[in-house]
């Protein structure tokens, strides 16, 4: 790393750290002692606030009230923010119309060679979803579901939610603790542990017609959340032996909680164990729709008979 992209690195580092020592900068960015100090002194000769603590356990913080100095992005860094930009435009984001006003602030902050650079890639650059007649097209679809963004806000103050979902015309008020909010198949889903029921489970944010915080004289406490959650640990019963082509597609589409380890140092073998729910048709169907997907370059050491008969009856279908 170039010393004035290190230099940028560690403000960037310290920025977002009320107090650093040398020994956590020289860790951090694997650089001698002599240099992280040199290069501290240089970060306080370009402004920065920083006020020293003496003795063994002593370092460095920011001092409050002062003004920081200007964050200056690199060409490369410039680039990279803008291609994620593009990437995710049509992806069902929270926060889209404010990432419209972000790219516009992001280009006030380049010099005009930098923008002619993006104003081309984003000309050349097609991601998918994008309509190549009009890259910048924003359809009724690529519009995220409207609680989706409340959803968030309360889950920064709050991960108690008392979920109120709308279910084969039933109205349905769900306290649970967040798990997750995740992305799959062009959906939001919120993982949860019911309160009520006390276990996991899986609700479409798009089900969502209200969300509140819980109140905290009816709630379980993080800890009994885990230790019921620890005594529910899934049994696997799928292991599949996965080889480069099956590795490729697993790649390109996988379920959320399904990962694979690699089995040699070429990352062309893997191994794949996760547990499914039999007693779910749906979960069922998917998962046997996506073991066709990966191709024939698998070896099942463990299946579900359940998953076993699926794939026999799409053979059937498909070979009459």
């Amino acid at each position: 790393m170039k010393k004035v992209e290190r230099i940028n690195v560690i403000m960037r580092y310290i920025n977002n750290r009320a107090h650093f020592t040398i020994s956590e900068i020289m860790q951090e960015f694997n650089i001698s002692r002599s240099t992280a100090i040199r290069d501290i002194r240089e970060i306080e000769a370009l402004g920065m606030p920083l006020d020293a603590e003496v003795g063994r356990d002593g370092g460095y913080f920011v001092m409050r009230n002062s003004v920081l100095p200007e964050v200056r992005f690199t060409g490369n860094e410039v680039k990279a923010l803008f291609i994620a930009f593009m990437a995710t435009r049509n992806q069902q984001l929270p926060y889209l119309k404010s990432r419209q006003s972000l790219a516009e602030k992001l280009l006030g902050l380049i010099s005009e060679n930098q923008q002619d650079d993006l104003f081309h890639l984003n000309q050349i650059l097609l991601f998918e979803g994008t309509n190549p007649n009009n890259p910048d097209l924003l359809d009724l679809s690529d519009l995220p579901h409207p609680m989706l963004e409340q959803l968030i806000q309360i889950l920064l103050m709050d991960s108690y939610l008392l979920i109120t979902i709308e279910e084969k015309k039933e109205i349905k008020s769900i306290p649970i603790y967040l798990l997750h909010l995740y992305r799959e198949k062009s959906l939001w889903l919120i993982e949860g542990f019911d309160l009520q029921e006390e276990k996991k489970q899986i609700y479409p944010v798009d089900d969502l017609t209200n969300v509140i915080p819980y109140p905290s004289k009816k709630r379980l406490s993080k800890k009994k959340i885990q230790e019921k959650l620890s005594k529910q640990e899934e049994v696997i019963n799928l292991i599949l032996e996965l080889g480069p082509e099956a590795i490729a597609q697993f790649k390109k589409y996988h379920p959320i909680h399904v990962s694979i380890s690699y089995t040699n140092p070429y990352q062309t073998t893997a191994i794949l164990r996760t547990c499914i729910n039999v007693d779910k048709p749906k979960e069922v169907a998917e998962i046997t729709n996506w073991l066709l997907f990966l191709g024939g370059d698998i070896r099942v050491r463990e299946v579900p008979e359940e998953i076993l008969e699926g794939l026999q009856e799409r053979i059937r279908l498909y070979c009459p």
